[in-house]
């Protein structure tokens, strides 16, 4: 009988051999543009801080603050005793900058999908996703046992399709309601492109749907008060479940949901997730806060906009790379996992860090180098990037 080490030892060969082995990479530096790599500093395009505030002094004020006042940990799940006074405070923020009744955030995007989406849908419901939503998306509508349907990205004629044939079966005859949740991301964290959410917004309403849209990588960077893509497609009081994570562009940690009251009320009833796990540390809550007021800001609208001009500067050197509202996230398609790998360790060679996305988190053949920028990172620091993207691809 072979032995566990060496059962795993034969799995681990086998993701070698399809050039997906992944390992884990120690940084010696804090959150920034640039990271201390294995005692070889690197120019960082890697890092969802779009904003650049996982560093910002105020942040790391805040959260010191936090652990001086209220301690490392909390202590216990938010049920029990461990709902400390930043956790409300957080709440309370994210609800009125996202002008809803009420928010909860979690302890990860991850566990925030999982706690919403299998508290709001069983084995009575359809659950219809986008094919490119993100894999948390996708393991919480397989755990809530749903009938799961998934369309064709951002393709409104397949939405139409799935929830139409939706629509007619759930006039079943079982006494138990069914219900028909759309997720969909806003902005897409592979590929950087945007949902229709308008349109999804009409097509959900027109046949009687939820709808649940992760904010993950729109918060803080679209709309005039940069409280996401819902705003920029004057949706925002449309959706009945809005997500987001707190450690992209706010530069902490964890994940929120947004809503009616009832929603939340229900989410801290239901939500395994946010029910049975210790609440996150005050620290991380407060920094957080503290990262939606400046997002706010005045100081927030000109981050937001030295990032669109960094974009700007590197699309205006990329051919095809144009989009229909600027975006963080520039995917630079290799499609062989091998020379994806063999594109970031040549540019580990020149300083740089983009790290290759090869398959599971993209599909088969679409392996990547996903730039991502900042508002921290100069108009020198692109000039580099470009220099470097050429020896790869003169091209480009």
């Amino acid at each position: 009988m072979i032995s566990f080490d060496a059962e795993l030892q034969q799995r681990l060969a086998g993701i070698r051999g399809q050039g997906l082995l992944r390992e884990l990479r120690r940084v010696d530096s804090p959150p920034g543009t640039r990271i201390r790599i294995g005692g070889q500093m690197l120019l960082n395009f890697s890092s969802n801080d779009y904003l650049g505030l996982a560093n910002d002094p105020r942040l790391r004020h805040a959260a010191v603050e936090a652990v001086e006042k209220f301690g490392a940990g909390s202590g216990a799940s938010r049920l029990i005793c461990g709902s400390l006074a930043p956790h409300h405070e957080l709440e309370e923020a994210i609800a009125h900058f996202k002008q809803t009744e009420a928010a909860l955030s979690f302890s990860s995007g991850y566990a925030t999908a999982v706690g919403t989406i299998c508290a709001l849908a069983g084995k009575d419901d359809i659950v219809i996703l986008d094919k490119l939503v993100h894999a948390c998306i996708v393991d919480a509508a397989r755990l809530s046992g749903a009938k799961i349907r998934v369309f064709a990205h951002n393709d409104l004629d397949d939405l139409e399709a799935k929830l139409k044939w939706a629509a007619s079966d759930s006039r079943h005859p079982s006494p138990v309601p069914r219900h028909i949740l759309v997720v969909t991301e806003s902005i897409f964290s592979m590929d950087g492109d945007t949902a229709p959410l308008a349109e999804i917004v009409a097509l959900k309403e027109k046949y009687g749907a939820w709808l649940m849209v992760d904010e993950a990588h729109a918060t803080g960077l679209y709309g005039k008060k940069r409280r996401g893509l819902a705003e920029e497609s004057g949706v925002n009081g449309q959706i009945e479940i809005q997500m987001g994570t707190l450690g992209k562009a706010l530069g902490a940690a964890g994940g929120y949901i947004c809503g009616s009251r009832t929603l939340i009320d229900f989410l801290v009833n239901r939500a395994r997730s946010f029910i049975f796990s210790t609440a996150p540390v005050p620290a991380a809550a407060a920094a957080a806060r503290a990262a939606v007021e400046l997002v706010q800001s005045a100081e927030g609208a000109a981050r937001r906009e030295s990032l669109w001009t960094r974009v700007q500067e590197l699309q205006s050197q990329i051919a095809n790379r144009k989009s229909q509202i600027p975006g963080a996230i520039v995917p630079l398609i290799i499609g062989d996992e091998a020379k994806a790998v063999e594109a970031a360790a040549r540019l580990r060679e020149q300083n740089i860090f983009v790290p290759a996305i090869r398959h599971p988190t993209v599909a088969r053949g679409r392996a990547r180098l996903r730039v991502t920028l900042t508002a921290a990172h100069s108009a020198e620091d692109i000039s580099q990037l470009i220099r470097a993207l050429k020896t790869l691809d003169p091209g480009l």
